[in-house]
């Protein structure tokens, strides 16, 4: 199981102004500190964490951060309506468009999917695979 993720971010004001444009729609709280922001989803007293919480952050060793080539975070909402706004939320608060949402061919037939690039270059997947939802065949 993953337990969280961490992404670097040169502005963390910047950063926090694009994730929290999304995150807190799919349930995510923030918290700041002197090491960056942690999102977090809510945990009901005497229960586990849910996982994956994630993080943005300095780079630990002062250099610029850098987004990895290949490598790609994914959030699932709730509704493909969801999706939309969410896409939207995040172009308008500094993201950049790397697919807008809807099917894909070689995907699921109810898998619907945005993606996006937060302001740092890191690539982000907004997604939901409600069978109960029209799919790509219907």
């Amino acid at each position: 199981m993953i337990s969280y993720v961490t992404v670097g971010a040169d502005d963390l004001e910047l950063a926090k102004r694009f994730y929290s444009a999304f995150l807190p729609a799919l349930g995510y709280g923030l918290n700041e500190g002197p090491e960056g922001l942690s999102f977090a989803l809510p945990v009901e007293e005497g229960q586990r964490p849910l996982l994956p919480d994630f993080y943005v952050k300095p780079t630990f060793n002062g250099h610029a951060a850098s987004a990895g080539n290949g490598t790609m975070i994914a959030f699932e909402a709730e509704r493909q309506s969801q999706v939309r706004a969410l896409h939207a939320a995040a172009l308008a608060a500094g993201g950049s468009d790397e697919g807008q949402p809807g099917f894909r061919a070689s995907y699921g037939s109810h898998f619907y999917v945005s993606y996006l690039r937060d302001p740092q270059g890191n690539k982000i997947a907004l997604f939901s695979s409600d069978p109960n939802e029209p799919g790509r065949d219907d």
